[in-house]
């Protein structure tokens, strides 16, 4: 059986872009994205939003997206192999392999799915994180925060009471933090 990990990147003050729908300032360093890779690399399956899942696409469909270091490369290994089920009520299709569409979230298939995982199923996107944290669904955040107070945006937790226990804390040079949680 698996684990649900909400995993994404977020600032200091808690958003994943700012109010201007900006998230560049989030783009990890080399060191970042190594520690990035080993955490994906335990996911087999990605649960995205039609969001995130139009910003990830391209580690398929864009040979420049992996071109541009060896850890791009091996990110785009990890995220192809990967199964990806994208929930959109917009999209009329979806561009890469190993890829489902739904048209709304069930619960019910997203227990399914983290049961019948060999390995952790992430879930990227606060917008559809928060449907799975309101069902009780996620049991890791995994988050890497960066040193950067944007002031507002689109926030990585949702108006729910959580009970958190740090299970790891590690700095790196660039000053982003990750940071993980049992819920």
């Amino acid at each position: 059986m698996g684990r649900l990990v909400y995993s994404m990147n977020v600032s200091a003050d808690g958003f994943v872009e700012d109010a201007d729908g900006e998230f560049r300032w989030s783009e990890p360093d080399e060191e970042v994205l190594a520690a990035i890779n080993e955490a994906t690399a335990r996911a087999g399956t990605y649960l995205y939003g039609r969001r995130i899942y139009e910003l990830m696409h391209v580690w398929e469909t864009d040979p420049g997206a992996a071109g541009q270091s060896p850890e791009s490369a091996e990110f785009a290994t990890i995220w192809q192999q990967a199964d990806k089920v994208v929930y959109s009520t917009t999209l009329d299709n979806v561009w890469t392999r190993n890829t489902q569409l739904r048209r709304a979230f069930d619960p019910d298939e997203v227990r399914a799915i983290v049961e019948a995982a060999d390995g952790d199923v992430t879930i990227e996107g606060p917008t559809l994180a928060a449907h799975a944290l309101r069902h009780g669904l996620v049991d890791v955040a995994h988050y890497w925060v960066h040193p950067i107070a944007v002031g507002g945006g689109l926030r990585f937790w949702p108006d729910v009471k959580l009970d958190l226990t740090l299970q790891r804390a590690r700095s790196f040079a660039s000053g982003v933090v990750e940071l993980v949680y049992a819920l």
